[in-house]
């Protein structure tokens, strides 16, 4: 009996040991983590800024999901942020220049536009901008093309052939499956349910698609032909015939400057900064540079401008980082509206749109705030579109970037009937007992019959019709005059621009800018919103239950490119109410 209990006792004992070791590594990593996202390392004296930039860009910082679980978690810098390094760079005597290591970016033409401008108002000050990679795509391409010398390693290539915009058409499938995607639509345009009605792409999305991919185009290749010293046609023609096959083609055609090999390109940035050609030069990661919650600091003004983002999908009842929730973005303009120091609000808009339902309850807090005379300033990134111009409609000043992809002023709704696919395919069948004539209407177990398809109509037809008078109020237009230039169709910003749906083409300072001039305040400092929620913080969220991305993130991980489409079908399935939502992925 002693021995069983000694066994006992030091099994006991055994396991409270190992306990406590687990739990002090525990901590000893938490704490590392938590330390390792927030400090930037010492700068030595002529280093170069490292800018890689290979992964997504969100307008915030960190307002994005976490990507999985990763020991050297760091902040994600927003694309304001990103911007603020660079400018931060351009004044420090310790980096004497950029090192741009483009490979197969993906960013929106707006966003890229914002780092490019970037980097050639860093160049003003006189130092030097190089840009080297293995292999470029056309968005890595477009930012190297700013360098005072691209180099491509002589067994490298820049893929440039031009935009193209290849979508995928699923009724056939649903069609097999059973599934029938009951679709009404308001404005002729509004092409966000053809690849779940149609085999492929209506004459009216075939012209808005080719109009605005021509004009993106042509602002992409101007501004490539101004960096290279090259005419539009020349960069053009290198695009249209695909002529960049061999890494020396790049060099003929004007492209790149040089073929070399890294170590090439590094003594090469050594001989410019005049030190010894066989070290490395002192290379800095934006990451370790630039701190948002240090560099940002030192705002003393009393008077504050609100500068909320509004990234990603709009949406009901989420508390995913890196979309739009109709109530939560509501709760922010309340929030902002409480804070008597704050004068004005920029609201930074990226986003294709989602719910009405959501997009009107921020749409009234904004209403709200410029009745408590808040002046509401609206700047434009990638995308403000469908929902996403639906809360930017009533801005007291809107700005889009010349390459913005906005209007998509229409609504749509799906109901998706699985009534054929569970009687064919499963045996499945339902019969029902009904107080009303349509207490089974609507629902996903039976076809709409022609009087309930016309209901649904009606009611898409009256949302549509709200949201002209919406947008006619916002812009100071007639209805008549909006449903001209509505239809559900996009256009670019700097199309908008003459056709009223925007006042002005600019960034996020002219936005600031003309703000405090609305608010009458001379200086101010800026307070961001979403509070969003650090890698540490999400992973901390994961663990304990309250947030549970870990799904999403293995399936982007194993479907790669394709995920974006699967994710666009999904959203089409689980979608509630009606949608103001951009036709399309844009890549």
């Amino acid at each position: 009996m002693n021995s069983f209990f000694k066994n006992v006792l030091s099994s006991c004992l055994g396991l409270f040991v190992a306990f406590m070791i687990l739990a002090f590594i525990g901590v000893s990593i938490l704490g590392g983590l938590a330390s390792s996202g927030s400090k930037t390392k010492p700068v030595s004296a002529n280093s170069v800024l490292h800018l890689t930039l290979d992964q997504p860009i969100p307008e915030k910082t960190d307002n994005v999901s976490a990507e999985g679980f990763d020991i050297k978690m760091k902040s994600t810098l927003g694309l304001h942020d990103i911007k603020r390094a660079i400018q931060k760079a351009k004044t420090d005597k310790k980096i004497k220049g950029i090192l741009l290591e483009p490979k197969f970016m993906g960013m929106g033409k707006s966003t890229a536009a914002v780092v490019r401008r970037a980097l050639i108002d860093f160049k003003e000050s006189g130092k030097f901008v190089y840009a080297m990679s293995d292999m470029m795509n056309q968005d890595g391409y477009y930012l190297a093309s700013v360098a005072d010398s691209v180099y491509l390693t002589p067994i490298g290539g820049i893929d440039f052939r031009g935009f193209s915009a290849a979508m995928p058409f699923m009724k056939d499938m649903l069609d097999r499956l059973g599934v029938n995607m009951q679709v009404v639509y308001a404005g002729k345009f509004k092409s966000a349910t053809e690849p779940i009605r149609r085999d492929n792409i209506s004459p009216e999305n075939r012209l808005q698609i080719t109009e605005y991919l021509n004009a993106r185009y042509d602002m992409f290749t101007a501004d490539i032909a101004e960096s290279r010293n090259l005419t539009i046609d020349q960069v053009k023609k290198v695009g249209n015939e695909f002529l960049i096959r061999e890494p020396e083609d790049a060099v003929k055609y004007g492209f790149v400057d040089h073929l070399k090999y890294r170590d090439e390109v590094y003594k090469s940035i050594q001989s410019y900064l005049g030190q010894d050609e066989d070290k490395s030069p002192s290379l800095v990661k934006l990451s370790d540079y630039f701190d948002p919650k240090i560099d940002r600091k030192g705002q003393s003004a009393k008077d504050k401008i609100a500068v909320v983002y509004a990234e990603g999908n709009i949406v009901d009842n989420s508390e995913e980082q890196g979309v739009i929730d109709g109530e939560t973005y509501a709760k922010i303009f309340r929030d902002i509206r409480k804070d008597k120091a704050v004068k004005a609000i920029v609201l930074r808009v990226n986003s294709g749109g989602g719910s009405v339902v959501a997009s009107d309850k921020i749409r009234r807090e904004i209403l709200v705030c410029k009745e408590k005379g808040i002046p509401v300033v609206i700047s434009m990134g990638d995308f403000a579109a469908s929902g996403g111009y639906y809360i930017a409609a009533d801005g007291d000043a809107i700005f889009a970037e010349p390459s913005t992809l906005t209007g998509s002023i229409g609504v749509f709704g799906v109901l998706p009937s699985v009534q054929n696919m569970l009687a064919d395919k499963m045996g499945v069948r339902f019969d029902t007992v009904n107080t009303g004539r349509y207490s089974t209407a609507l629902t996903p177990f039976f076809d709409m019959n022609a009087d309930e398809r016309n209901i649904l109509q009606q009611m898409i037809d009256g949302t549509y019709k709200d949201f002209l008078g919406i947008v006619a109020g916002g812009r100071g237009m007639t209805v008549d005059q909006v449903n001209e230039i509505a239809q559900g169709r996009v256009w670019t910003g700097k199309k908008a621009l003459e056709i009223g749906l925007v006042d002005q083409l600019g960034n996020m300072d002219d936005a600031l800018a003309k703000a405090a001039e609305l608010a009458g305040v001379q200086t101010y400092k800026t307070r961001e919103w979403p509070k969003a929620k650090s890698q540490f913080e999400q992973l901390i969220a994961e663990i304990t239950g309250e947030d549970v991305p870990m799904a999403e993130v293995l399936m982007k991980q194993r479907m790669g490119e394709l995920y974006p489409h699967y994710k666009m079908m999904e959203d089409m399935m689980l979608q509630k109410g009606v949608q103001a939502k951009l036709p399309y992925i844009i890549k």
